[in-house]
C-alpha cells in the first residue's frame, strides 16, 4: 500500500516591526549589519523564513513566513529574545540593550509582497522623509489598532 504524504502546504506572510525599549537609538551603522546578519543566521538556525528584514536607530522591519507549526508570539519571542542576548553578551551598544515588549504584526497577501519588500529595504531613504513616530502613528491608524503607551 503506498503512504501518502501527512505534509500540510501552508504560506503566511507576515509583515512586522518592533523597536528598541523606550525608543532608544542603539541600532548604530555599524551594528544595522551585524544586527541584520545575526537575526537572519539565528532565524535559519530555528527555521524560520525572513525574506526581506531592515533595520533603523531603534526599530526593525522585517517580512516573514509563518510555517504550519509557528505562530507569530514564539517566532517574535524568540527573535527579539535571542538578538538582544546577543547583543548584551558582545557587548555591541554602550548600555543594556533591550527590545520593546510590543509589536505590529499584519498579514500580507501575495500580491503585495514586492511592494513591502520594497518598503523595507528603502528604510534610510524613507525615513530622511518620516520619523518613526509619524511611521508608528500610521500604522496604528492604518489597521486600527489601539494606542499603547510605551
Amino acid at each position: 500500500m503506498k503512504k501518502t504524504s501527512t505534509m500540510s502546504y501552508v504560506r503566511i506572510w507576515l509583515y512586522c516591526v518592533w523597536g528598541t525599549k523606550r525608543k532608544q537609538k542603539l541600532i548604530s551603522q555599524t551594528l544595522h549589519q551585524q544586527l541584520i546578519s545575526h537575526i537572519r543566521g539565528m532565524a535559519d538556525e530555528k527555521e524560520i523564513y525572513i525574506d526581506t528584514i531592515n533595520a533603523h536607530q531603534y526599530h526593525v522591519h522585517c517580512l516573514i513566513s509563518l510555517s504550519a507549526t509557528q505562530s507569530i508570539s514564539n517566532v517574535m519571542n524568540q527573535i527579539k529574545g535571542e538578538s538582544s542576548f546577543w547583543i548584551n553578551k558582545e557587548k555591541l551598544t554602550g548600555t543594556r540593550f533591550e527590545w520593546s515588549d510590543r509589536y505590529f504584526a499584519v498579514s500580507v497577501s501575495e500580491s503585495h509582497i514586492e511592494r513591502v519588500t520594497a518598503y523595507i529595504r528603502n528604510q534610510q531613504k524613507h525615513h530622511k522623509k518620516k520619523t518613526w513616530e509619524e511611521e508608528y502613528q500610521e500604522f496604528v491608524k492604518k489597521y486600527g489598532f489601539e494606542e499603547l503607551t510605551a
